[in-house]
């Protein structure tokens, strides 16, 4: 296939900015407590050796919720495939850190190399993948390109595109066809984006639809020293949950918590932002509403009506606690979080409207009596009261939540056996 010209010019491009991505993206990995050392995995140089004698399957995820949706799919291709070993790469500090809290079985981390010739090469030099899977959106010209060149067989797994980027593809035609031929296999999160993929000239032998990673990762892990200390700081006092809410959400359930109080005076909330370096501005709200409020960053216990849950990889702790939780991301048109880790805990979900990267999740988990959805702060207050004034109604729609995880879960040996066979690797 003829190599397109807007190729041409994003490798040369890409020559003359990689010193200041290189100086950018190491500032920034060093400002999140990387070592320097890591931080030039960006560039290429590997930290870890390449291992065992068996094949190594490459599976790259840009963030936090694209590398850990596919950490089920490791361990269970790993049981498949017992002389493989996986490598994952990722591209920020808290995906790293996220990551290497849950490795499968022979499997490494590594920061993702920089789209440029030099850190590309360098990488697959050194690591030299059987195969690569690529997660959602995670279309890099000279990362693809580049891995195709070495003979490794590939595949784009959870296939997902704005309407934006879709758009700016089909502007490209031919660099689209360029890029997305190197894949054996498309496994798209619906049919819609199955359509989509084929009409920015995606191979359409090629695409189908698969399923949504994040229904597979598996429940959060969960500290049980932390949990039962959590739970005698608690008592009796019933609890809910708010998570991964944003500045401009905090205020309305802070405003249903209020109102939760008059009919629920011992309540907890449990407040956990998306990003915890916000925890100062969420306290000062807190404390602007009137509400006590204890922090987990500072070491404190839960006691008081609001608990600030500003740390990483807790949530599943949290989510331990309680049977209602609130998933932000969705009082404002952000584009909602993932409903699959609460469901997996088998609690509740709320939600507000604003869902458009899970919209058919949510549909799903609203049908099957899952999920409800809230129009505003005062709706949240509602719905809350409403399962806590109903225990049997909560039963109900916790149990919906964990037969909806297991539904999902029949389905991933499929997808397993699906990827080994078009990646041409070989059971034993």
């Amino acid at each position: 296939m003829k190599v397109p010209f807007l190729y041409r010019v994003w490798v040369v491009a890409s020559m003359g900015l990689v010193p200041f991505f290189a100086r950018s993206e190491t500032k920034k990995l060093r400002g999140q407590g990387i070592s320097v050392l890591r931080a030039h995995e960006k560039l290429g140089h590997a930290t870890q050796d390449r291992v065992g004698t068996g094949p190594l399957i490459w599976l790259h995820g840009a963030s936090v919720g694209e590398s850990l949706s596919v950490l089920a799919l490791i361990t269970r291709m790993g049981l498949m495939l017992p002389r493989a070993q996986f490598l994952i790469t990722s591209g920020t500090a808290t995906s790293a850190k996220l990551i290497e809290q849950r490795l499968p079985p022979r499997t490494t981390h590594q920061f993702a190399p920089l789209d440029a010739p030099g850190p590309v090469k360098r990488f697959l030099r050194h690591w030299r993948p059987d195969a690569a899977i690529f997660v959602e959106s995670e279309i890099w010209p000279q990362m693809l390109r580049g891995t195709r060149a070495t003979g490794a067989s590939m595949a784009l797994v959870n296939a997902r595109m704005s309407d934006k980027t879709l758009e700016t593809w089909r502007k490209w035609p031919k660099l689209a066809q360029y890029v997305l031929d190197v894949f054996d296999l498309i496994l798209t999160q619906n049919d819609a984006m199955a359509h989509n993929m084929v009409s920015i000239n995606a191979p359409s032998a090629r695409v189908a639809r698969g399923i949504n990673l994040k229904s597979m990762a598996g429940p959060l892990p969960v500290d049980e020293d932390a949990l039962f200390e959590a739970r005698a700081a608690l008592g009796h006092r019933p609890v809910w949950v708010a998570s991964s809410t944003h500045e401009g959400e905090e205020q309305a359930v802070l405003d249903a918590h209020r109102a939760l109080l008059d009919r629920f005076p011992d309540l907890c909330l449990i407040l956990a932002p998306r990003h915890p370096e916000r925890g100062d501005q969420v306290e000062a709200l807190i404390t602007g509403a009137g509400l006590s409020c204890t922090r987990r960053s500072r070491g404190d216990a839960l006691g008081a009506q609001v608990y600030l849950a500003d740390t990483l990889g807790e949530l599943g702790l949290w989510y331990a606690l309680t049977d209602i939780v609130f998933l932000g991301g969705s009082l404002l048109p952000i584009g909602g979080h993932n409903p699959f880790e609460v469901a997996q805990s088998g609690a509740a979900v709320l939600s507000g409207s604003h869902v458009a990267a899970f919209a058919e999740t949510y549909a799903q988990l609203e049908t099957d009596g899952a999920a409800l959805i809230v129009k505003d702060g005062d709706d949240l207050a509602q719905q809350v009261v409403a399962l806590l004034d109903n225990p049997d109604t909560l039963d109900e729609m916790t149990q919906a939540a964990r037969q909806f995880i297991e539904a999902q879960q029949d389905q991933l040996d499929t997808i397993a056996g699906r990827l080994i066979k078009a990646l041409g690797l070989h059971l034993p």
